[in-house]
């Protein structure tokens, strides 16, 4: 690869083609033999959209086997909660498999929870007046909303979308920092007063603002190039990349706390696999300068392979929570956690 003469020697093995197909497989498989949550919940919403990729990476028929077999088990079916976005995170893999399939079989009861929430309002919008309340779930949700909305050719999916991102967006992003708070229980109010990290900074969480990266990523993969928002998306995923970028640590990963790293363990993979996919989507689609920032996704891509194991367990990542934590560690795996790398790997294979 061409980039590879601005990597040290000892690390140029991981860009390769070869090397980065074999630790999909080896991670997927590893985390298809370790299952830890219910098919349908949002953890594995967001590994099985890196399962998917990793398939798309790989054509691996083992993997997509695996898809299929997953989505006959649920049958199709989304969790339980047709409200709420974690609920329909796993309705991504659905759409994707839809795809290659189209078996309808396989989206009709993503269409019709969809349906639903549009046309009734659910316990979410009723109890925190705003149905996507927390950042995570501008990963979740607006995925399926628009690649339901290219699939059926229905543009008021994308309206929906629209509208319910900017309820989020105006209620969490912060425009001094260009990040996004994790709900309302983290913003500060016109005295500055509010929860704070040990160095008196505002709380950002890392993969909170890394789940909306890789939204982003997936959001802009879909619309069409003449969506009138669309440009509403680009500028948002570049003023993210660009503060994302001030904040990724010497050794190349994020720590939980973006503002307050020196209060934190280590590198934490499942946010950094997030920032890395989406930052080497953007180098690849042409949304940010190659020159800028493809060393942060070098220095990004060596330092996760570093959290894989032998045996393909994506570790460093940290536990299910709301905010930056510290009990993680080496040995700390998630299933989001080795979905993100899987989406990490996906576009770093395709950098030039």
């Amino acid at each position: 690869m061409g980039q590879a003469q601005s990597v040290a020697k000892a690390d140029q093995a991981v860009f390769k083609p070869k090397f980065i197909k074999q630790q999909m497989l080896k991670t997927t498989q590893w985390q298809l033999a370790h299952p830890k949550h219910k098919v349908t919940d949002w953890t594995n919403g967001a590994f099985y959209s890196g399962v998917f990729a990793a398939y798309q990476t790989t054509k691996s028929k083992l993997i997509l086997d695996s898809l299929m077999a997953m989505g006959e088990r649920t049958k199709w079916m989304p969790d339980r909660r047709y409200d709420h976005a974690d609920d329909i995170a796993i309705c991504q893999t659905y759409l994707n498999l839809y795809r290659l399939k189209k078996d309808r079989r396989m989206i009709e009861p993503t269409i019709a929870v969809v349906n639903k929430f549009r046309r009734e309002p659910g316990p979410e919008t009723q109890q925190h007046n705003i149905a996507w309340w927390w950042c995570d779930a501008l990963f979740m949700g607006p995925p399926v909303l628009v690649k339901l909305g290219v699939i059926q050719n229905q543009p008021a999916y994308f309206s929906t979308n629209d509208s319910l991102y900017q309820q989020t967006y105006k209620l969490l992003y912060n425009q001094q920092e260009h990040l996004f708070t994790r709900d309302a229980g983290y913003l500060w109010n016109e005295a500055g007063e509010g929860r704070k990290e040990s160095n008196g900074k505002q709380v950002f969480w890392s993969r909170g603002n890394g789940w909306v990266m890789g939204g982003l990523v997936q959001i802009l993969q879909e619309l069409p190039k003449d969506h009138p928002t669309r440009s509403f998306y680009v500028e948002l995923f570049k003023q993210m990349s660009a503060r994302l970028i001030q904040l990724q640590q010497p050794d190349g990963l994020w720590r939980s706390s973006l503002l307050d790293p020196a209060a934190y363990p280590g590198g934490e993979a499942s946010g950094s696999g997030f920032d890395c996919y989406a930052m080497a989507w953007g180098i690849n689609n042409g949304v940010l300068d190659k020159a800028t920032y493809l060393p942060a996704v070098q220095k990004a891509w060596i330092s996760l392979n570093k959290c894989v194991s032998a045996e393909g367990r994506v570790g460093w990542v940290q536990p299910i929570g709301a905010d930056p934590r510290r009990d993680f560690s080496a040995d700390s795996w998630e299933v989001y956690g080795t979905g993100a790398y899987l989406l990490a790997g996906s576009e770093v294979i395709k950098l030039k």
